[in-house]
C-alpha cells in the first residue's frame, strides 16, 4: 500500500513522511485521501500526536508558570524548582522530536508504525 499513489500524486511513503513534517499537510490528507489506507493512518496519526503534544505542552506552561510565579516570590531556592520544571518541559518537548522523526522515519520505509496512545486510535479511524 505504501508504494500506492496517494491523492497528492506521490508515493504513498513520500507523503507519509511529508505529512509528519509538515503538519497542515497531514490535516489536509485526512480529508482529501480515500483510498490509500497506509497515507490516511499516519495522516491521523501524525495529526492526533500533534494535537496530544500541543495540548499538554500548552497546559503544562500555564501550570509550571503558576508554580514558578508562586515559588519564586516565597524565595529563590524555591523558585529554582521552577527552573527545574521548564527543563523537564524542554525534556518532554525533545521526546516529542524524537517520537515524530521515528514515526517519520518508519513511514518512509513503508512501516505502520504505531506510536503509544495515538496508533490505536489512528488506526480505528483511519479505516
Amino acid at each position: 500500500m505504501e508504494n500506492q499513489k496517494s491523492a497528492l500524486g506521490l508515493d504513498g511513503n513520500i507523503t507519509a513522511l511529508i505529512g509528519y513534517i509538515i503538519g497542515i499537510v497531514a490535516l489536509i490528507l485526512i480529508f482529501i485521501e480515500k483510498d490509500n489506507k497506509f497515507v490516511r493512518f499516519h495522516a491521523f496519526q501524525s495529526v492526533l500526536y500533534t494535537v496530544g503534544f500541543v495540548v499538554v505542552y500548552v497546559v503544562a506552561m500555564i501550570l509550571i508558570t503558576v508554580i514558578t510565579v508562586m515559588l519564586g516570590a516565597m524565595s529563590d531556592i524555591l523558585g529554582l524548582i521552577g527552573s527545574l520544571l521548564y527543563l523537564l518541559l524542554f525534556v518532554v518537548w525533545l521526546a516529542w522530536l524524537i517520537g515524530l522523526i521515528m514515526a517519520a522515519v518508519k513511514s518512509y520505509g513503508g512501516n505502520m508504525w504505531k506510536l503509544p496512545i495515538v496508533g490505536n486510535l489512528a488506526e480505528k479511524w483511519s479505516s
